[in-house]
């Protein structure tokens, strides 16, 4: 079986199982056995279960890119557009596992405990919110206006954890209310770095008010 394959198919299995068991599997070999697959053939792909955890991760952006990357006017797009269609498109695929999802995230997330497994999707985040930094420097007139992309990668991780405690806390229709979350992080985001940033910061302070409210 092909490396890729059989990653797929323990993700596959792993997620089932935490979600037949509503509980991370416990050993390697427990996790082997019920899989039906050979220790030995789970070990040439990952190091540990906790290395699945965080592929599934992985995964998820991994889908998304690849929407993205078919789609021309996706290409084509604004820096603030590009972000905007990943988030959407991002939460498109979490919707399609939104039970794992939940399992994954709810406790942990309500106390914003360092989410270790989320690691590699971070750090794949944040290559592509640095493209997208980087672009909007170079359009810039002075290296003083320029926003040192570590420091806004990071931010940009800060919104997306944000976003999806939102997401996992919305009982909306068709979840509108993560989609209004979007738009407004993402235009007070970039009105931020475009030094345009207080009537949209307003309007994103009284939305998360609101939301705020609603939830207690």
């Amino acid at each position: 079986m092909k490396s890729d394959t059989l990653k797929t198919k323990l993700i596959t299995q792993y997620m089932e199982q935490v979600l037949e068991h509503e509980a991370y599997p416990k050993s390697v070999y427990k996790f082997c056995k019920t899989a039906k697959i050979e220790e030995k053939d789970f070990y040439n792909v990952f190091s540990s279960l906790d290395a699945v955890r965080e592929y599934v991760w992985e995964v998820f952006f991994t889908n998304a890119m690849q929407v993205l990357e078919k789609d021309k006017d996706f290409k084509k797009g604004s820096r603030r557009e590009k972000l905007l269609s990943f988030y959407f498109t991002f939460f498109e695929v979490l919707l399609l596992n939104r039970s794992y999802v939940l399992f994954a995230l709810k406790r942990e997330m309500n106390i914003m405990k360092d989410l270790v497994f989320l690691k590699r999707l971070r750090r794949h985040f944040k290559v592509f919110a640095t493209d997208l930094i980087e672009e909007g420097n170079a359009d810039k007139d002075s290296r003083w206006s320029q926003h040192p992309p570590k420091l806004f990668s990071e931010a940009a991780w800060a919104q997306l954890l944000f976003l999806m405690k939102f997401w996992i806390e919305d009982t909306s229709e068709q979840f509108e209310k993560t989609d209004a979350a979007i738009e407004k992080s993402v235009n007070t985001a970039f009105d931020v770095f475009d030094n345009t940033p207080l009537d949209t910061l307003l309007d994103f302070g009284k939305f998360l008010w609101k939301e705020t409210v609603a939830n207690t």
